[in-house]
């Protein structure tokens, strides 16, 4: 056999297994022995997926769920050849390669992201230095964000999304989180809200001390009192703190 009849032999063999019903086999290959390719490139990608999605599989229909995973099979170019990628692959097919259907719930990519998230993390070989604040200490201590700990907004409250929790508009106030890995290597959420989601940005832009990011955050709200919400804010670092989102 020639190289390029070996090379188009290998194409025909992938072009089949991504999509039998368009694709035909290599002629000189016995059927039952493809259908064992076919079964297992297919059961095993979608049950990473279904894995790393529940939420999602779980609200979808089960032959909804099968077509968008063998549309996913048939036309995403993956970027990496890791089992551990396929979600992000998933991802990026759902947010720029797949056309919308009128069946999607609105908040599917949204879900899909968060998902995406607490596997990120969960998977994340980054690990959390050693704290720079004494504990209690957070007023006088140069803090700064874990690097497993992701800020997150989205309009609709994806953490409570599931089968017996499908919003059908979209609400009128964003959803604001903290997905985050602690110490433990447990991955949590925290859903926060508008001012401690700015009060971490703050955190994450300064590098300074606690009480220098809770005295912009007064000037921010326009504070009468600015000792008073560093009294309060003190209480939400130190929370942030001790949940390892802060460090």
């Amino acid at each position: 056999m020639s190289t390029n009849s070996f090379q188009q032999t290998q194409y025909d063999f992938a072009a089949h297994l991504r999509d039998p019903l368009v694709n035909p086999a290599p002629a000189d290959i016995d059927d039952r022995r493809m259908k064992i390719y076919r079964d297992l490139i297919y059961n095993n990608i979608e049950s990473f997926l279904s894995s790393g999605f529940p939420i999602l599989h779980s609200i979808l229909e089960d032959g909804y769920w099968h077509d968008m995973v063998r549309d996913f099979v048939c036309h995403h170019q993956s970027h990496t050849p890791y089992f551990l990628g396929i979600s992000q692959e998933f991802l990026r097919y759902l947010q720029e390669e797949r056309e919308a259907n009128p069946k999607d719930p609105s908040f599917m990519l949204e879900l899909a992201h968060y998902e995406w998230v607490e596997l990120a993390l969960d998977v994340s070989t980054a690990e959390i230095p050693e704290a720079t604040a004494e504990a209690g200490d957070v007023l006088s201590s140069v803090l700064a964000i874990s690097p497993l700990a992701w800020r997150l907004s989205y309009e609709y409250p994806v953490h409570r999304i599931g089968p017996e929790y499908m919003p059908d508009k979209q609400p009128e106030a964003p959803t604001f989180l903290v997905v985050y890995r602690n110490r433990d290597n447990e991955v949590k959420f925290l859903e926060i809200n508008k001012v401690t989601a700015r009060l971490l940005q703050l955190v994450d832009e300064q590098h300074t001390r606690g009480r220098a990011v809770l005295l912009t955050m007064a000037e921010e709200l326009q504070a009468d009192d600015s000792d008073s919400v560093i009294n309060y804010g003190e209480g939400i670092l130190a929370k942030l703190y001790s949940l390892g989102i802060l460090i």
